[in-house]
């Protein structure tokens, strides 16, 4: 995580991350009304300076990354994990090579 960007944008990334994780539509979730009311209860307005502004969007980002790598994560160990014991012929055709022919018509 080299720079932490705009609050809009760790914002936005939250909520794109949330609608992957949830199966049913994320406005519903608590998770959601949560981010919302805290990205809005540390904004800075005219009247103050809100100090815990900066804490708030490293600890967002921070989520953020977590929330992003766990999905990659979970992406790349569906794709490789091993799935058993593959047949001879499963893994010549993973590496590009073919069984040779027996005579007889035997495979």
């Amino acid at each position: 995580m080299a720079a932490l960007g705009s609050p809009l944008q760790t914002f936005r990334g939250l909520l794109r991350e949330l609608r992957h994780a949830s199966g049913r539509p994320y406005r519903d979730t608590p998770a959601y009304r949560h981010i919302v009311a805290t990205f809005r209860a540390h904004r800075v307005t005219s009247q103050k300076l809100c100090r815990a502004q900066q804490e708030l969007h490293f600890q967002a980002a921070t989520y953020l990354c977590l929330l992003r790598s766990v999905r990659e994560h979970t992406a790349l160990h569906r794709e490789y994990h091993g799935k058993g014991e593959r047949s001879p012929e499963e893994v010549a055709g993973l590496v590009g090579f073919r069984l040779p022919q027996q005579p007889g018509g035997k495979g």
